[in-house]
């Protein structure tokens, strides 16, 4: 009982950090974009965590945990049911924590998918359409895609290892965000003569403070994933998390300064990031210097996406596509190179987890999207992209102008 509980505690301390990393998402999401669209990006993510929550009670979590099934879908039924003993809640659930401190640590990574979608769609998206597709995408698609891993599906018997989520959470996000903003275009003045051109975040102390935020969450979304507060495993993977963040920092940095002759601040957070979610999927199962080698190569990786995400003409705000696809990807596939889990047998049996995820995102994600667009539309007028999404999509500005009466 004792273990239990310490165990328990740990996981709600847990779940509190990767419910703050939405904190951090809203922050880098205004940050990197213009001052006109603050109040849409932050509506947005409000909407998700409230959504999200909801839909993962109502039918999410059951369609990710669905008990014994066919291992690609299966519905363990319509709200949540705690097992009970004696007519109390069953405190034999498992070793490491309670039903509902289950139910609430998944919830909280469901909304992450959509979180990563708002920022790549920033600036030119209808608020209706996003709405639409977070309740479909979060409600249905990722719980499904889900199960195919964590919930004991057939990527689990396969051998697929994804230990927080570089796959099942930053990849399902980052595969959605890439059909979107090639559906949506790019953003107005973003390309010129076929040159990408910079259009400038309004407030980058708060996309810093969002990185420093989401850093911070990580330790919740990484440690949590150990699923007990086991002191070796929690504490190893808290140090190769912060390990492969600084090298991803690192090395984007001195990567884009090598290449664009200047110290990109931007370009450091993302790397920061990408080094994060580089990490993920194997965090429990690498060295310290396992670590740092994969989150160096997800902050070089991070320099060379954005410029390749450019040249697609794809327009991604705040390079959500480069940290959490591109990335989500390497992190996957480093678990088969990298560890205790290192072999070819095990690479196979992650990029065959790499190709599942994209079949089912890019397929689900274009047929929701291509009806939006199709029906009532997923791009806001040009009058209203150029004016800004806050007066026209909500009626209200993110910094009004304050002038003292004067008598």
């Amino acid at each position: 009982m004792e273990l239990l509980t310490t165990n328990n505690v740990w996981m709600m301390i847990c779940t509190a950090l990767v419910f703050f990393m939405h904190l951090g998402f809203a922050f880098l999401e205004i940050g990197l974009t213009r001052q006109k669209n603050t109040i849409n990006i932050l509506f947005k993510n409000i909407f998700i965590i409230t959504t999200g929550l909801l839909l993962y009670c109502l039918v999410g979590f059951n369609l990710m945990y669905p008990g014994e099934f066919n291992g690609f879908l299966g519905f363990a039924g319509f709200g949540l049911d705690a097992p009970l003993a004696d007519g109390t809640l069953d405190l034999a659930y498992n070793e490491g924590y309670t039903y509902w401190t289950d139910f609430l640590f998944q919830g909280m990574f469901a909304a992450t998918a959509a979180t990563i979608v708002s920022g790549a769609v920033a600036e030119r998206m209808k608020i209706g359409s996003f709405m639409i597709f977070t309740i479909i995408y979060v409600g249905l698609i990722y719980p499904i895609a889900g199960s195919w891993k964590w919930g004991g599906g057939f990527l689990d018997k396969l051998g697929f290892y994804d230990f927080a989520g570089s796959t099942l959470v930053h990849s399902v996000g980052g595969w959605a965000a890439i059909v979107a903003v090639w559906l949506l275009g790019s953003r107005i003045g973003k390309f010129r003569d076929g040159k990408p051109q910079a259009i400038t975040g309004h407030n980058i102390p708060l996309a810093t403070a969002g990185v420093i935020i989401l850093w911070l969450g990580w330790f919740g979304f990484n440690g949590g994933s150990v699923l007990s507060a086991d002191p070796g495993l929690t504490s190893l993977t808290l140090v190769t998390t912060c390990l492969s963040a600084a090298a991803g920092g690192v090395v984007s940095l001195l990567v884009s300064s090598v290449l664009y002759k200047n110290l990109d601040l931007t370009m450091f957070l993302n790397g920061i990031l990408g080094g994060l979610v580089g990490i993920t999927a194997g965090a429990d199962q690498m060295s310290p210097t396992d670590a740092i080698l994969i989150g160096s190569v997800a902050g070089a990786f991070i320099v060379f996406a954005v410029s390749f995400i450019d040249r697609l003409k794809l327009d991604d705000p705040v390079g959500a596509i480069a940290v959490h696809l591109v990335c989500g990807i390497w992190g996957t596939l480093a678990v088969g190179i990298f560890g205790a889990l290192a072999g070819w047998n095990q690479f196979l049996s992650q990029l065959a987890g790499v190709a599942s995820y994209a079949v089912i995102c890019i397929i689900s994600t274009f047929i929701i999207l291509f009806i939006l667009k199709k029906t009532i539309g997923i791009r806001v007028s040009e009058r209203e992209e150029l004016e800004g999404l806050d007066s026209h999509e909500h009626g209200m500005n993110a910094y009004p102008d304050f002038r003292l009466n004067e008598h």
